[in-house]
């Protein structure tokens, strides 16, 4: 449903909440490090984001990419559409060029409510109550340094 690059976004912006502040700028490199994707095009969407004011950056010697209080309190919707755009949940799930209520694919009408609560939740969830959430219940953005053998 969500596109590699909003998905690279996202894991982005949770990674700079976690780990920069306002003293503790980084770069885009680091974070494509991190987060194992790759670094020219994780460097685009970070410039997308500021450009959209959802992330923040200054440039020069201990510049870098950070979220301040203001960027911590935008959602996941807004990262979202400005990656993917508004319409992302409008698209048929069957790839239908005409799928809604009146004109349903084989599968609108269990997709529909499923789509709608995640859109409600993605415009409900800010980015610090994401990251409350993801400290309470272990969750993670990174297989990197995991052992996946076990």
């Amino acid at each position: 449903m969500l596109t590699n690059a909003c998905k690279y976004a996202i894991r982005a912006v949770v990674y700079l909440a976690i780990h920069s502040t306002v003293n503790n700028k980084i770069g885009a490199k680091k974070i494509a490090e991190e987060l194992e994707v790759p670094q020219p095009f994780l460097a685009q969407l970070l410039r997308n984001l500021t450009t959209n004011k959802l992330v923040s950056s200054s440039k020069g010697p201990g510049g870098g990419f950070f979220l301040d209080e203001g960027n911590m309190e935008n959602t996941l919707w807004q990262v979202v559409s400005c990656i993917d755009g508004e319409y992302i949940f409008d698209d048929c799930f069957l790839g239908l060029s005409k799928c809604n209520n009146e004109n349903p694919c084989p599968v609108h009408h269990i997709v529909s409510p499923f789509k709608e609560e995640i859109l409600r939740n993605f415009k409900d969830k800010s980015i610090a109550k994401l990251v409350t959430e993801m400290e309470e219940n272990g969750m993670i953005i990174s297989l990197k340094g995991i052992d996946l053998s076990r």
